[in-house]
């Protein structure tokens, strides 16, 4: 066989149909993505239309239970500019937990909350996680008190 560019590159290219699958499946995918994202907002969106879940001192924990998750999904946020979120005591929030959680098993929901609460109220916890520069210091910050303790 003589060697060509026609040949060369359609040896190489992937089959048109494989390309278009290739294509629909990102698609696909990225679409999934934005669905699920909208539909985990719209969750939290909706516990925070029952009450706050700004707990005080700068602290909001939104939590919402979602069908089709295995284990409860805690995303941290420390925000370089408080909000306003409605908490009990008007003090703008600067810490953020979000918390998403299996609809089944409720109680292990409510247990995860009360130990993410738990560990927020702390005043050494929170000083070490507004004075932190690194995220594996905030990290740290939310490790047990004394293995924190430990580390300084």
């Amino acid at each position: 066989m003589k060697f060509s560019r026609r040949s060369a590159s359609s040896s190489i290219s992937p089959p048109r149909r494989k390309y278009s699958s290739c294509i629909a499946f990102r698609k696909a995918r990225a679409a999934r993505s934005v669905s699920t994202r909208a539909r985990y907002s719209r969750a939290l969106s909706n516990r925070e239309s029952l009450g706050s879940t700004g707990i005080g001192e700068g602290i909001a924990i939104p939590h919402a239970p979602i069908r089709g998750i295995a284990a409860p999904f805690i995303l941290f946020v420390r925000l370089k500019k408080p909000i306003d979120f409605e908490s009990i005591d008007h003090i703008p929030v600067d810490i953020v937990s979000f918390l998403l959680t299996p609809t089944e098993g409720n109680a292990s929901h409510l247990n995860v909350l009360a130990a993410i609460a738990r560990k927020l109220r702390s005043p050494k916890t929170l000083r070490s996680i507004r004075a932190a520069s690194e995220p594996e210091e905030v990290y740290l910050a939310l490790l047990d008190e004394g293995h924190a303790a430990a580390t300084e």
